[in-house]
C-alpha cells in the first residue's frame, strides 16, 4: 500500500472495518485490537473460524509488507534467489544498519564500513533492484526507527527479519519478527502461517511522571513475565494510561516485548499516534485513520471486562511506577532503581562503570534524546562531565540531523558524549572496545534491549545493565552503579553538591523534523539487473538445496553433539559481533561459530564437546563437520526457552548445514522453532520435560514414527545408553500438514522451488480434456505435487 495514495489507504481501512464486522459476527462477541488486525489479514475466513483455539490452531495471514536488515537480508535473498523467484509479491525493504562497527565515531565508522562491506552492499543493492525491493543505504538509520518514521501505519501487519520488528507496534500495528525463510514465503506471495496467539492484556492506568519513562513499563513487565512468559502470545496494551504516552514511547515498549518471548505487542490508535504521523509527513494517512479510530482499538466491552477476552491481564500504574534497571546477562532480572546499589554490592557486580550508552532501535527518539540532554545540560551547568565512556547512537539520519539542529547533540557532547553512526553498533555486538582485557570483569549500562553475556562487546566479563536513556545519562555522570539519581547528589566542578532534577523534553520537535528524503530508495523492479556472487568470495556464498527426507533410517543411531544447559539463546548458538557478522552471507564460514557460546553439560568449556568418533574434546562445529564427513547425522539437546533472542536463522541453518537432524528441548522460543522447521529440521519437545535428564554424554538416539508422520501424533525417541540399555520417551513434533511437507521436501525453500517449477511446467503444457474429466492446468499441478510427496 502506498501511504501517500488516499484511494489505497481508504480502501484498506474500508476492508479492515468489513473484516472486523465479519469476525465479530462469526465469534459472536466483541474483539480485541489484536483480533481485529489478525482478522483483517486472514488469507480467507476458515469455516471453523469460531472454533480455532488460541495457542494451538494455525491461521494463514497476508502481511502488508516485509522489512529486512542487511545482516539477515543476505541469507533471505540468497534463499529467494535459490528458489528462482522474480519480483516480490509484497512491498519489501532492506535497511543497512548492522554491518557498521562502532569504534572511532560516526564519520570514520561509516566511511570504513562502506569500504569494508562494499561487496555486500552492492549485492543487496543489486538484488533489491533485481527483485523490486526498496533500499536504505548504510548510515540512513536502524531498520525499526526508519520503519516507524516512514512505513508503519495503524492496523497494518508487517513481518521483519529481526526480532525487534515489534517496534512498529507503537503505531498500532502487528509487527512480527521472523526468520529469512518466513520472509521469502511472504515475498513469494504465499500466505504466512502463524499459530493463533494467546493474548496478554496489559492495562495501563495513571500517567508517567518524574524520572519514570516508557522504558520503565517494559522493564517492570520483564520482571513480571520473565524472558519466556510471553512466548506464543501477543501483548496488547489498553486503558487510560495508553492515551497519556507518546507514540515513540509506546514503540519502545513494543520493541522490548521480544525480550519476553512475545510474538509482538501493540497499542490502541491514539491522538499521539496521529500527531506522530503528521510530524513524519503522513498527514493524509492520519486523517483517514482517525475516521476509523474505533476499529483501531479494542471494542469498549473488552476494556470494561478484559478478563473475558484476554488469557491473562496485568495492571501497571504509571503514576507510581519507579524507574527500573535490568540485567546483567538476562533482561528479566529486574529491580527498581532504589534497590540496585544494594543488589550490586550483595551479588558482587563490578560497581564502577566503564561505559554508558544511549540510543539504539529501542530508545533513540527525539523525546529520548531530549530527556537525556536535559540531564546532561544540568551537569554541564555545574561543570561536570561523564566519569566513564559515554556513547550516543541516533536511530536515524532524521533523528541525528534534528537533534543536531536543535542543540541536544551539542549538549550531550559537552559532557563527553561521543556520537556514533546511525546504526545498531554496540547493541548487536558491533563495538570494538580497547579499554578492558578479554573476560575482565567490568560493568556497562545502556538503553538497549538485551544484556546477554558478551552481547554488546563479545567480552564474557562484561556485566551489562539496561535502563532508560535519562537514567543511563545520569549514571554516566556518576560513573558508578551505587548512584541513585532520584535521591543522591553529584559534586560539581566547584566542589559543591547538587541534585539532578527529573528530566523533561518535547515529544516532537517544535520546528518539525529535518526530513531525510533519501532514507529509502523506492522499489523499481528491473529483471535485467545482474546479481553476481564471486565463487571465491568469503562474504557471500550461493546456497545449495538441503537433502529431502529419504527415510527413517537417516534418523537412527544419531550421536548427541551437545546437551545445552540453562539459557541457550541464538547468541549462544550463532554469535554475532565483529568477528562473525561479516560472514552472514556465507553459510559455510559462519557455521564455524556454531554453538561456540553454548554451555554443554558434557564439557567444561563453552562451545566444546566430546567427539564420539575419537573420544577427543573439541569445538562443537569441528565435531559436527567430522560427523558430517563420516555420513553421520546428529542431534542437539536443549533446555527451557531454547533459541530465545535474535531472529537470526543462521542458528538454524548452520546446524542443518553441518548435519543436524533434530533439536530436542524442554521448550522453544517461537522464532527459532519456526526457523528450524523452515529449514527441514525436526524441532521436538520432550512430552515430559524431565526426560531431558535421561540424555547422557555418549548416548545415541533414534527417532521413530517419521514414516507415518502426521499432525498431532507424537514421535518416539529411543535413547541408546553407553551401558547398552535403552530408554524410550515420547517427543512432540507440533508440525502442521503444511510443515510436514516442508520436512519431507528437505526445507520450505525446496517446496517453494518445486511448486514454481511445477507451475511453469503446467503453464507450458496445453490443456486437454478426457472423457468425464477436466484436466486443467491447476489439477495437473496438484496431481504432480501429490505424486511428489506420495499422496
Amino acid at each position: 500500500m502506498n501511504l501517500q495514495d488516499q484511494t489505497q489507504v481508504k480502501a484498506f481501512y474500508e476492508a479492515f472495518a468489513s473484516r472486523c464486522a465479519s469476525a465479530r459476527e462469526k465469534l459472536g462477541r466483541p474483539l480485541t485490537l489484536t483480533e481485529k488486525i489478525l482478522a483483517a489479514h486472514l488469507d480467507t475466513f476458515p469455516e471453523n473460524f469460531a472454533t480455532l483455539e488460541r495457542g494451538k490452531s494455525h491461521i494463514a495471514l497476508r502481511p502488508d509488507r516485509v522489512a529486512m536488515q542487511d545482516a539477515t537480508a543476505q541469507m533471505a535473498l540468497l534463499q529467494y534467489i535459490q528458489a528462482g523467484l522474480k519480483e516480490v509479491a509484497v512491498p519489501t525493504s532492506i535497511h543497512c544498519d548492522h554491518l557498521i562497527r562502532a569504534r572511532a565515531g560516526s564519520f570514520k565508522d561509516l566511511t570504513l564500513a562502506q569500504s569494508e562491506n562494499v561487496e555486500v552492499y552492492e549485492f543487496l543493492r543489486s538484488a533489491a533492484a533485481r527483485h523490486g525491493i526498496a533500499f536504505g543505504a548504510a548510515g540512513k538509520g536502524i531498520i525499526h526507527q526508519v520503519v516507524l518514521e516512514n512505513l508503519a501505519f495503524p492496523g497494518g501487519l508487517i513481518i521483519g527479519t529481526d526480532s525487534h520488528t515489534p517496534n512498529a507496534g507503537g503505531l498500532s500495528m502487528l509487527a512480527i519478527g521472523v526468520g529469512g525463510a518466513d520472509a521469502v514465503e511472504v515475498m513469494a506471495g504465499e500466505p504466512w502461517s502463524l499459530s493463533r496467539p494467546t493474548l496478554i492484556g496489559v492495562r495501563l492506568t495513571g500517567k508517567l511522571n518524574g524520572w519514570a519513562s516508557a522504558k520503565d513499563v517494559i522493564l517492570k513487565l520483564a520482571g513480571i513475565l520473565g524472558s519466556s512468559g510471553g512466548t506464543g502470545s501477543i501483548i496488547e496494551y489498553f486503558g487510560a494510561g495508553t492515551g497519556t504516552m507518546s507514540c515513540t514511547g509506546q514503540a519502545t515498549i513494543a520493541n522490548m516485548g521480544a525480550e519476553l518471548g512475545a510474538t509482538t505487542s501493540t497499542f490502541p490508535f491514539s491522538a499521539a499516534a496521529a500527531t506522530y504521523l503528521r510530524a513524519t509527513n503522513r498527514a493524509s494517512l492520519a486523517a483517514i485513520a482517525e475516521g476509523y479510530a474505533d476499529h483501531l482499538r479494542a471494542d469498549p466491552e473488552v476494556e470494561a471486562n478484559p478478563e473475558k477476552y484476554f488469557d491473562r491481564v496485568i495492571e501497571i500504574d504509571l503514576t507510581t511506577l519507579e524507574p527500573h534497571v535490568v540485567g546483567p546477562y538476562t533482561p528479566d532480572l529486574a529491580r527498581p532503581i532504589s534497590q540496585l546499589a544494594a543488589e550490586v554490592k550483595a551479588r558482587g557486580y563490578p560497581e564502577t562503570l566503564r561505559f554508558a550508552l544511549i540510543g539504539s532501535c529501542t530508545n533513540s527518539s527525539y523525546e529520548d534524546m531530549g530527556r537525556a540532554a536535559h540531564i546532561a545540560r544540568q551537569a554541564a551547568d555545574h561543570g561536570l562531565k561523564a566519569r566513564c565512556g559515554f556513547l550516543i547512537t541516533p536511530g536515524s539520519t532524521q533523528i541525528h540531523d534534528t537533534i543536531e539542529r536543535d542543540g541536544q547533540m551539542e549538549t550531550l557532547q559537552s559532557v563527553g558524549g561521543q556520537v556514533m553512526a546511525n546504526a545498531c553498533g554496540p547493541c548487536i555486538g558491533q563495538w570494538q572496545r580497547n579499554d578492558v582485557a578479554d573476560n575482565e570483569p567490568n560493568s556497562i549500562i545502556n538503553s538497549f534491549n538485551r544484556p546477554f553475556k558478551g552481547r554488546n562487546d563479545n567480552n564474557g566479563g562484561t556485566h551489562a545493565f539496561i535502563a532508560s536513556p535519562e537514567i543511563v545519562t545520569a549514571f554516566a555522570l556518576a560513573g558508578t552503579l551505587a548512584f541513585n539519581p532520584l535521591t543522591d547528589e553529584l559534586i560539581g566542578a566547584d566542589g559543591k553538591p547538587f541534585k539532578l532534577t527529573a528530566p523533561t523534553a518535547d515529544e516532537l520537535p517544535p520546528q518539525g523534523f529535518v526530513t531525510d528524503a533519501d532514507a529509502i530508495t523506492p522499489a523499481r523492479y528491473n529483471e535485467l539487473t545482474q546479481v553476481a556472487v564471486k565463487p571465491d568470495s568469503d562474504r557471500l556464498q550461493l546456497l545449495a538445496p538441503f537433502d529431502a527426507f529419504a527415510g527413517e533410517h537417516q534418523y537412527s543411531g544419531l550421536p548427541v553433539l551437545l546437551k545445552a544447559t540453562g539459557k541457550c539463546t541464538t547468541d549462544h548458538i550463532s554469535p554475532a559481533g565483529v568477528q562473525w557478522l561479516k560472514f552472514r552471507g556465507h553459510l559455510d564460514k559462519i557455521s564455524d561459530n556454531m554453538f561456540s557460546r553454548a554451555v554443554n553439560a558434557f564439557a567444561g568449556q563453552p562451545g566444546t564437546g566430546v567427539n564420539q568418533l575419537t573420544g577427543n574434546t573439541e569445538g562443537l562445529s569441528a565435531i559436527a563437520r567430522q560427523y558430517k564427513a563420516a555420513g553421520l547425522g546428529w542431534v542437539a539437546i536443549g533446555d527451557v526457552n531454547y533459541g530465545e533472542g535474535s531472529s537470526r536463522e543462521h542458528a538454524a541453518m548452520s546446524p542443518r548445514f553441518l548435519g543436524c537432524k533434530a533439536v530436542i528441548v524442554r521448550s522453544f522460543a517461537r522464532i527459532h522453532r519456526s526457523n528450524l522447521q523452515k529449514q527441514g529440521l525436526l524441532a521436538l519437545t520432550f512430552a515430559d520435560p524431565a526426560d531431558y535428564d535421561k540424555i547422557g554424554a555418549q548416548d545415541r538416539v533414534t527417532i521413530k514414527g517419521l514414516t507415518t508422520l502426521e499432525p498431532g501424533r507424537d514421535l518416539t525417541l529411543v535413547i541408546q545408553h553407553q551401558d547398552g540399555s535403552t530408554s524410550e520417551v515420547p517427543v512432540v513434533h507440533g508440525l502442521t500438514a503444511e510443515q510436514i511437507d516442508w520436512f519431507k521436501a528437505g526445507s520450505f525453500l525446496n517446496l517453494v522451488r518445486q511448486r514454481r517449477e511445477a507451475a511453469e511446467a503446467a503453464k507450458a503444457m496445453p490443456a486437454t480434456k478426457e472423457a468425464g474429466s477436466d484436466k486443467s492446468l491447476w489439477s495437473t499441478f496438484w496431481s504432480w505435487l501429490r505424486g511428489l510427496f506420495g499422496g
